[in-house]
């Protein structure tokens, strides 16, 4: 879908040159002298945003790309682009023990996983940063929210993610604890698969989303402070356009357009979702039940409901495998193409099927362009198309909050989701408890991307930039600054000196080459990870430099 299958025989070719560029011996020490990485594409026609990846010396990496990217130091921020060690991705052959036991540069490093009980983290001593306030940050998880608060009030976990709406006030009466609201920077969504009949009709689209009041499920199992969503864009994100909105509530005008699409009496579909307490859908089997009853009553369609684990719900809706699913998107940096690139763009995954040019085209070239007012040309065309062939029906930016004692310092809520256990401590206690809706699914943060996965491995892994503690503004990361031309095509990083990854060996600029180009090959013998989808490389940078090996 993303690539070219002509170019199989030069990647394998590069692999076995960039093989040359390092010896892998025990415990993670390099080969003697550096011989810099390079890997490049043959020219752009593949339809990827990334050219070339080049180390320059020890602690140069230049990226060159087929495209002006204005968002690209926000994508290297993220954490799904952190840094590996090339030697522990060669050792671990792309996979194995990269899921279950990381070796990062961050402030906190793996000590134990038991699998269905905790993740404990420990901290890392020759962090090149400000150490870790905490020696440990146990991680615990609950799927149910007043499980999570009645842990913190029994003092048994120290924080807990998403408190449900209806404990706000109990939690803020409370001398002993303190709520940290979190700003709406998500959305929540209902997606629709148009290569399942009768979704592969966009006036059964349309009369689904006419037939929902969105209204109603905020209201009724929202926290204050959540607003209904009018489209994909949150309003705080740039790329939003107020002069687009959704349907009306109209179950008269979605009755006739169902009837026209052939189906007067209704039909049958298959709605999926995962039991996980999120800030986008924080009630989420209650929601089904609603969305259920509301288009059985409004539209005579029956629904039937099937909740999936975590993990493989995920694994299912990136490979097109459901007809309706319940999922949503907190933000990774605060850009349009976070949003609408990584759902709709030309590198999304297949959960909405297959895509419409009248959406990735103008999202390729807003993506492309420096000026705002120029890109925002762009998003509206693009907001519009996605209201006019309904791939999803958008319900909710949802307000949602953490909860700590009131004795914990530097406790915060991050927009982003990535909340930062190194600055927490309380005085006196070597051990910080947090509690979220759910355990991580794998922690080589290239191929996830559900939250609980991400947050535990942000604190483990570092990117070549990083997001200020509780903000969104980009900050130096493993990287202390970076170059750009004015074309916004060329971009330099220069690394820190004598940063550590957590086996003792020295970061450098092959290092982060060999970290993005398995992800971006996908014919590399190392692009495998826990399933082998890298999402969020295909997705915001435009996919794949060749298809897998097996093909």
């Amino acid at each position: 879908m993303f690539t070219r299958k002509r170019y199989a025989a030069f990647s394998l070719l590069i692999a076995a040159v960039m093989a040359l560029s390092f010896v892998t011996v025990p415990g993670g020490v390099k080969a003697q002298g550096f011989q810099p990485m390079s890997y490049s594409a043959p020219d752009c026609s593949y339809g990827g945003e990334i050219y070339k990846i080049e180390a320059l010396d020890e602690l140069t990496v230049k990226f060159t790309l087929c495209r002006p990217d204005p968002a690209f130091p926000s994508k290297v921020a993220f954490s799904a682009f952190s840094i590996n060690s090339a030697e522990y991705l060669e050792a671990t052959g792309g996979g194995g023990d990269l899921i279950d036991k990381p070796i990062g540069t961050g402030p906190y490093v793996l000590e134990e996983w038991k699998r269905g009980d905790s993740l404990v983290l420990k901290r890392y001593d020759n962090y090149w940063g400000e150490p870790a306030k905490t020696e440990r940050i146990v991680f615990r998880w609950n799927s149910e929210g007043a499980a999570r608060l009645t842990e913190l009030q029994a003092g048994t976990v120290d924080g807990i993610d998403n408190p449900s709406p209806d404990d706000y006030e109990k939690i803020r009466n409370d001398p002993n604890l303190v709520l940290y609201d979190r700003p709406g920077t998500n959305i929540f969504y209902i997606g629709f698969n148009n290569r399942y009949p009768p979704l592969n009709d966009v006036r059964v689209r349309q009369a689904l989303a006419m037939a929902i009041d969105r209204q109603r499920i905020v209201d009724n199992f929202y926290p204050a402070g959540t607003i209904v969503a009018t489209q994909f864009m949150p309003p705080t994100i740039f790329g939003y356009t107020p002069e687009v909105t959704w349907y009306d509530f109209d179950p008269e005008a979605a009755r006739a357009l169902l009837a026209e699409a052939g189906y007067p009496d209704g039909f049958t579909i298959d709605l999926y979702y995962r039991d996980v307490f999120r800030s986008y859908l924080p009630e989420p089997g209650r929601v089904a039940e609603d969305i259920q009853a509301q288009l059985k009553e409004n539209l005579n369609v029956t629904v039937n409901i099937t909740v999936m684990e975590s993990g493989a719900f995920i694994d299912a809706a990136d490979r097109g495998e459901l007809p309706v699913h319940l999922l949503g998107w907190n933000a990774d940096y605060p850009d349009a193409t976070n949003f609408l690139d990584y759902h709709f763009g030309v590198g999304a995954s297949d959960q909405f099927g297959d895509k419409f040019p009248e959406i990735t085209e103008p999202l390729q070239k807003a993506a492309a362009i420096a000026d705002p007012a120029e890109r925002l040309v762009y998003y509206r065309q693009a907001n519009q198309a996605i209201k006019d062939l309904v791939p999803m029906i958008p319900v909710a930016h949802g307000a949602s909050a953490t909860a700590f004692k009131a004795t914990v310092e530097g406790a915060h809520a991050s927009p982003l989701g990535n909340e930062y256990f190194a600055v927490m401590q309380i005085p006196g206690q070597d051990t910080l408890v947090w509690m979220q809706n759910a355990e991580p699914v794998g922690l080589y943060l290239a191929d996830e991307t559900d939250g609980e996965s991400l947050r535990a491995g942000e604190q483990i892994f570092e990117s070549l930039l990083s997001f200020e503690v509780g903000g969104t503004n980009v900050e130096p990361g493993l990287a202390e600054r970076y170059e750009v031309s004015d074309d916004l095509k060329e971009w330099t990083f220069y690394l820190r000196p004598g940063v550590t990854f957590h086996d003792g060996s020295t970061l450098d600029a092959n290092d982060v080459v060999m970290s993005y180009v398995v992800q971006w090959d996908a014919a590399h013998p190392l692009h495998v990870g826990r399933d082998g989808s890298f999402t969020y490389f295909a997705a915001l940078f435009d996919g794949f430099l060749n298809p897998p090996a097996s093909e």
